[in-house]
């Protein structure tokens, strides 16, 4: 699952060096923490918070299938 969320990220940032994804698993909650050069925050968090909604969407239909419920927080 977080080869998915590391795929979608460094697809929109510009420098994929700096992306960083922090993964803290607690019984049936997994917490992705997504760490971006700051510049590239406005690319992940998109207008209106469109593109982080879609990510979160598409990550928590991963989660459901191994009935887990998932979480992403964009860090500064």
């Amino acid at each position: 699952m977080k080869q998915v969320l590391e795929t979608i990220i460094k697809n929109i940032v510009e420098n994929q060096e700096a992306v960083s994804i922090n993964e803290k698993e607690e019984a049936d909650t997994i917490t992705f923490e997504v760490k971006v050069q700051e510049s590239d925050m406005g690319r992940v968090i998109g207008r209106q918070g469109k593109i982080a909604n879609s990510i979160r969407t598409v990550m928590k239909a991963l989660g459901s299938r191994d009935k887990k419920k998932v979480s992403i927080e964009f860090l500064d």
